[in-house]
């Protein structure tokens, strides 16, 4: 019985002793260990904890080690040791390619971290020259009075949270709901402000996303403010843990809505500026440009989502960027498409509606997308032109013509008199200098050669109006007016035909056409023309 007494205390003895902590300063895991494993309430030994401050003893050392554990407290900074390196030799070789430190929360806390001093890892200098002044301004001179004035039964907890906490909670959230309807006139007024300030106009769509941006930026204040003020409730490590986690959740949203909002302010802006332009590409840029940069705001805003859940976003862009590499080896259209798309926003061969020729494909242009241009044909069908493509074609922009030219030959009959073409062309030029629709100071009529079967009187003319269907219109309008010229003064249009001489044909004439030719009457009919 005595044997099995002492073997029972050696092993009790043994357990003991692999339970037992000791300070350990060999890296960067064993040191924030140590530091706080000896300030927890079960195993206070703050002599130890004191251990990990560089520079600092006795006292001294052990304030800065307490303050520094209230800092992290109070912020809701929970160590994830799983996540803390073990290495002696540990180096970040992304931030710190020469000093040997390690950042606890790079994205929440920078300024506290460790470095190597030797052979053992300490608080830096650095941080522990800060802790006085950030548990300064963490923990007012009134924190701890009052939570000693607290009567005994305000310390009666639930759910980890004293009452006299959930009392500075209310108290909290009535005087940010206060804060919140004063703030909200203040911010608009500064915004409508800026905005003014900024184009020297506004507009009521303008307003509008004024007022949404407002309510985003004003939460976004509000929780500023209660961040600071929420350690001064001295809460519990797990709940100011939640409790941060949930409002850096709400910055990262309230700043994914505010810039979202603020894109919307953009493209609203945008979308006078290219409504007062004259060509309708930069229309058709707002579209594209709004879902660009929406697309942006909300992968970056994503990634730092993943940051409060403690994942690296070096780690998915990296991973990203490989699997982007095998869509883009395996979309290279896309990829070509998209460029060309930049190419055509930045040289503008065309506008939106523009008439255009591009290889085989006349018609007007009525959409550019990420990934191919809209074209109507005169018959109303569609053709869709990759941008790749389109951007390497020659393109011929008849919308940017200055003026429409059309030019045809009208074919006289041979056997008129010289006379009689003469005071046709002198009436067909007067037509078109009294035309609305065509230049008066560009243009020509003139007898320019013997056809096949006609006598040839070239018509080049400029129409000033540029829509296609003004430009048909116009020639209607021009060819009518040729056509009573013509009927007027007698002169008639030639068929295609060959001439058989069958005058000479026993008891056969020819045809013989009687032209009237008095110069009163022809001169007449020329002075009619309107």
């Amino acid at each position: 019985m005595k044997k099995i007494s002492i073997l029972f205390l050696l092993i009790s003895s043994v357990i003991f002793a692999q339970k037992k902590v000791k300070v350990d300063l060999s890296s960067p895991n064993s040191t924030i260990y140590t530091h706080l494993f000896f300030l927890q309430p079960d195993s206070y030994e703050p002599e130890k904890a004191a251990t990990t401050i560089y520079g600092y003893e006795g006292e001294e050392a052990q304030d800065i080690a307490i303050k520094l554990k209230k800092i992290l407290d109070g912020k809701g900074l929970k160590v994830d040791f799983d996540k803390v390196p073990k290495d002696k030799m540990y180096s970040d070789s992304i931030e710190f390619a020469i000093a040997k430190k390690y950042v606890l929360f790079p994205h929440r806390m920078e300024e506290i971290y460790l470095e190597k001093v030797g052979d053992s890892w300490y608080y830096s200098a650095e941080t522990v020259d800060q802790v006085k002044d950030i548990y300064s301004s963490m923990y007012p001179w009134h924190t701890e009075k009052l939570k000693q004035i607290i009567p005994e039964f305000g310390h009666k907890s639930l759910f980890k949270i004293e009452l006299w906490q959930y009392l500075g909670l209310i108290i909290l959230a009535l005087l940010s709901t206060l804060v919140f309807y004063v703030l909200k006139k203040i911010v608009f007024y500064i915004l409508q402000k800026i905005q003014y300030f900024i184009i020297h106009k506004s507009s009521d769509n303008i307003n509008i996303a004024l007022k949404k941006l407002t309510r985003p930026i004003v939460l976004l204040l509000l929780i500023w403010g209660i961040k600071l003020l929420l350690p001064s409730l001295l809460l519990d490590l797990d709940v100011s843990t939640i409790l941060f986690l949930a409002l850096n959740i709400m910055v990262t949203v309230f700043w994914i809505y505010v810039f979202l909002k603020l894109v919307q302010v953009v493209m609203s802006i945008y979308a006078d500026f290219a409504e007062s332009t004259h060509g309708k590409l930069d229309d058709q840029l707002v579209p594209i440009l709004n879902n660009f940069l929406t697309g942006i705001v909300v992968i970056l805003g994503f990634l730092k989502l993943l940051t409060l859940f403690g994942i690296e976003p070096f780690t998915v862009i990296a991973g990203a960027s490989i699997g982007g590499l095998a869509v883009a080896l395996a979309s290279q259209d896309t990829v070509k498409n998209l460029i060309g798309t930049i190419m055509i926003f930045i040289d503008k061969p065309f506008h939106i509606g523009d008439w255009i020729e591009a290889g085989e494909v006349v018609g007007t242009v009525e959409t550019v997308g990420f990934r191919s241009t809209t074209v109507r044909a005169a018959d109303t069908s569609v053709y869709q032109i990759p941008n790749s493509a389109l951007s390497e074609m020659v393109v011929n922009n008849k919308g940017l013509r200055a003026y429409r030219r059309y030019t045809t030959n009208l074919g006289v009959r041979y056997d008129t008199p010289p006379e009689l073409i003469d005071a046709f062309v002198k009436g067909v030029r007067k037509i078109i200098e009294i035309h609305p629709d065509t230049r008066d100071d560009a243009f020509n009529v003139e007898f320019t050669g013997f056809g096949d079967s006609s006598l040839l009187i070239l018509v080049n003319v400029y129409f000033v109006a540029l829509d296609w269907n003004m430009e048909q219109s116009s020639k209607h309008s021009l060819h009518i007016k040729i056509l009573n010229l013509a009927k007027e003064l007698g002169v008639e249009f030639a068929f295609p035909s060959t001439t058989v001489m069958i005058e000479q044909f026993p008891e056969k004439k020819g045809e013989h056409v009687n032209y009237n030719m008095e110069s009163k009457r022809v001169e007449s009919i020329i002075d009619k023309i309107k």
